[in-house]
């Protein structure tokens, strides 16, 4: 099996699972054992200083917005560019956190790619790779553009256009000019 680690799941325009639509997953870790990864682009209008005084009781300064990582409750999920911080290399200078003392130091430093997530999304042994071979998702190596540098209400077309290699998508259209950005 190859693994999808370091790649981005794409939601094609069709797919119904509304924990997914029109989303970008980074896929974080997959093996035999089954996947896990973070949603690229679903914010939630709070920043991690919001949220770090409710979880730790004391506050502090960083401004970073907090995205929902998926439908799965779990730890605080950061993907970022600090090897020396880093659990593991999900990508080419891309690296994950999850322990609380990689994370304080995330959070007390001026880092410009850095991203929060809560929760995160998740699939058993076997389960994304039967989503793949009934064509629910797209796919296409992660890059640190599509996760520090694009704008969450632009990732969703630009990365689907990227996948598909045209900006000629018959069938998309409606789906890739919409203006909702809830839908992105």
């Amino acid at each position: 099996m190859d693994t999808l680690q370091g790649h981005l799941l794409i939601a094609p325009p069709y797919l119904a699972d509304p924990n997914f639509t029109h989303t970008v997953v980074l896929m974080i870790q997959h093996d035999g054992e089954g996947a896990f990864g973070v949603i690229l682009n679903r914010p939630t209008g709070r920043s991690i200083a919001d949220v770090w005084l409710e979880l730790h009781g004391n506050p502090c300064d960083c401004q970073q917005e907090v995205h929902i990582g998926g439908p799965v409750t779990g730890p605080l999920v950061v993907v970022h560019d600090a090897p020396h911080l880093a659990e593991m290399e999900v990508a080419d200078g891309i690296y994950c956190s999850m322990t609380a003392e990689s994370i304080e130091q995330l959070v007390s430093t001026d880092r410009k790619q850095v991203r929060f997530y809560a929760g995160y999304s998740g699939w058993g042994g076997g389960q994304l790779e039967g989503e793949l071979a009934t064509g629910s998702w797209l796919t296409l190596q992660a890059d640190a553009d599509a996760i520090f540098h694009t704008a969450d209400d632009d990732l969703w077309s630009k990365v689907v256009r990227r996948a598909a290699g045209t900006d000629d998508l018959p069938g998309f259209e409606s789906d890739l000019r919409t203006d909702d950005p809830s839908l992105n």
